[in-house]
């Protein structure tokens, strides 16, 4: 049996429904919501890959529960007695933050959080819960770690947890972007977007697609560039990234553009694509960086290039191989930057892994 599921066993009898499982792990959610056995649970998930995964775990168990997709856990319409989060052990911190602050909106008055903390000992959960909820009830459990307990006496304004970056993207200038946690390279411009940009080939009229877009940087600052009739195409499952994608493309001018929510990289209206980007994150196994070279190569113009950015080549050549006749590997900015189709300079050469 898991940590989660030890912390919440502990503390089973104290939950009242209806109740709204947040985040966690699709296996630890489906689990979850297996012992709470209520039909009216839902499920909160960010990310349509994870949702979907959730969704085939609840079956598997054969779970009666909602599984809900949404950008913010307040945009739930209902509001419920108990909101369960299961904390994950190495989640980031900004993000749990936000999870519990957002979690008091969803809350009747009366209404309890219970956080299922891993970590022995924790020092984040109980400061935080005091200062939201004014009293907090910490349970250890051993090496399973700790369960909070704290319940809603009052209602609290909302609190958005956002940081807006700024960096200077030539020939454009100064571009301001709002990220939030939860989306890929919070709070920061990724150097690996900065390599990725630095070495695209733009001309005016292009179509573009971006790949996982996170809050969009590499898409505006592509597009901007361009100019001219440019239409750039976003593509992200995390839906809290598309909401911030959508916003921050308006506010940088972007004049033509759509963003779309998806796990299979599909719904795209422009395709082909004369420039595919794409800088996925590290980790699946590799999983997320084959679908995105698999979809961009089936999306791409016969003449388009392809531009991905890495700093794990030797697991990434191999999916470049088999969707592409011709590529080029650059280093730029301690990252592996792969160059596929027209902007790649010469045919393909083999590499040996020690040239990484």
């Amino acid at each position: 049996m898991t940590a989660p599921l030890n912390l919440f066993d502990a503390i089973a009898k104290k939950v009242t429904p209806p109740v709204c499982v947040v985040l966690g792990s699709p296996r630890t959610a489906a689990e979850l919501a297996a012992r709470i056995a209520q039909p009216d649970t839902v499920c909160y998930q960010m990310d349509l890959h994870q949702a979907q995964r959730l969704t085939e775990q609840l079956a598997a168990l054969g779970v009666s529960a909602q599984v809900r997709v949404l950008p913010d856990l307040w945009d739930l319409p209902q509001r419920f007695q108990t909101v369960l989060y299961p904390a994950p052990r190495r989640g980031e911190r900004e993000l749990k933050l936000d999870m519990v602050e957002q979690a008091q909106s969803i809350l009747d008055l009366g209404g309890q959080l219970i956080v299922l903390s891993e970590h022995v000992p924790d020092s984040l959960f109980g400061p935080l819960l005091k200062k939201i909820f004014g009293k907090v009830v910490a349970v250890p459990h051993g090496a399973d770690g700790t369960t909070f307990l704290a319940v809603k006496r009052a209602e609290r304004p909302r609190r958005r947890h956002e940081v807006i970056v700024q960096g200077r993207f030539e020939p454009i200038g100064s571009l301001r972007f709002v990220t939030r946690p939860g989306v890929f390279t919070y709070a920061q411009i990724d150097n690996g977007a900065r390599a990725l940009l630095e070495l695209v080939q733009l001309q005016a009229g292009m179509r573009i697609l971006d790949v996982g877009c996170g809050f969009g940087i590499n898409g505006i600052v592509a597009g901007l560039r361009a100019g001219g009739a440019t239409q750039v195409s976003f593509v992200d499952s995390n839906v809290r990234a598309v909401q911030l994608t959508e916003l921050n493309a308006r506010q940088c001018g972007l004049p033509d553009f759509e963003v779309i929510a998806s796990q299979h990289v599909a719904g795209l209206r422009h395709a082909p694509y004369d420039a595919v980007l794409t800088n996925p994150p590290y980790f699946a196994q590799g999983e997320i960086t084959r679908l995105f070279i698999e979809r961009g190569a089936a999306l791409l113009h016969p003449d388009g290039s392809f531009y991905l950015v890495t700093k794990q080549p030797i697991s990434t050549e191999p999916f470049m191989v088999k969707h592409f006749r011709r590529f080029e590997v650059l280093l730029h900015r301690g990252y592996h930057v792969f160059v596929a189709g027209q902007a790649a300079a010469s045919l393909r050469t083999v590499h040996d892994p020690g040239d990484y």
